[in-house]
């Protein structure tokens, strides 16, 4: 395994450096591109100077780890949910994350919707889809977006900001992100949570809005 990165924040600059010209690249303005630094299982000492560098988006894939590592630092900051989100923690997420980008089957939808309703706070919505369709990976298959959008928006009350998707491994990511930009459009949702370390430059040039980086800021994880 790599070890972590020993100057995460010369990192951090490297890759926002990057996206701002990949953005100029595609004719887009940089700021329309949010990176979302992905945290997850990484040691604060990485997370820390990250921080510090100014950045105030994070990304995380479970729970209960999030909470360890936040609270109380989470002031100020826009925390993500992007890993696969089981039903009897949406009280939780909903009352942690300002962003839950995995909503992928109604019944997460309903369980969401509940606890928006009892909490009073809503976070802001993705709807996760898998383009690749593998039976492995959490997300509505890109056949049943459309119908699932629209019963967020009209059945659960949760109208989604956007979109995510996690291209296969062993496909060019490119017909994965055109693909996920095609069924935003036709529902009316602007954002694109699409590109991750080996991709982001690719989903920019398809009109991603997020980019969710993690190895390339802080290193390998464990």
């Amino acid at each position: 395994m790599a070890a972590p990165l020993s100057d995460p924040a010369s990192a951090y600059h490297e890759v926002v450096a990057r996206i701002a010209r990949a953005a100029q690249a595609s004719g887009r303005d940089p700021a329309a591109v949010a990176l979302v630094a992905v945290s997850k299982q990484q040691p604060w000492e990485a997370v820390a100077p990250v921080l510090a560098a100014g950045q105030t988006a994070f990304g995380e894939n479970r729970v209960q780890e999030a909470m360890a590592r936040w609270d109380g630092r989470a002031e100020g900051l826009t925390l993500h949910l992007i890993g696969p989100l089981q039903s009897n923690k949406a009280r939780e997420a909903v009352a942690f994350f300002d962003v839950v980008e995995s909503l992928d089957r109604e019944k997460l939808a309903r369980a969401l919707a509940d606890e928006v309703q009892k909490q009073g706070r809503r976070p802001r919505i993705y709807v996760q889809v898998n383009t690749g369709e593998e039976e492995q990976k959490a997300g509505i298959a890109p056949g049943a977006a459309d119908a699932f959008i629209t019963a967020c928006r009209d059945v659960y009350g949760l109208p989604p900001e956007g979109l995510m998707c996690i291209p296969p491994l062993d496909e060019p990511p490119g017909p994965h992100f055109a693909l996920l930009a095609k069924i935003a459009a036709r529902n009316g949702l602007s954002g694109l949570s699409m590109g991750m370390s080996g991709d982001f430059e690719t989903a920019i040039a398809f009109g991603a809005t997020s980019v969710r980086v993690g190895s390339a800021v802080f290193g390998q994880r464990d």
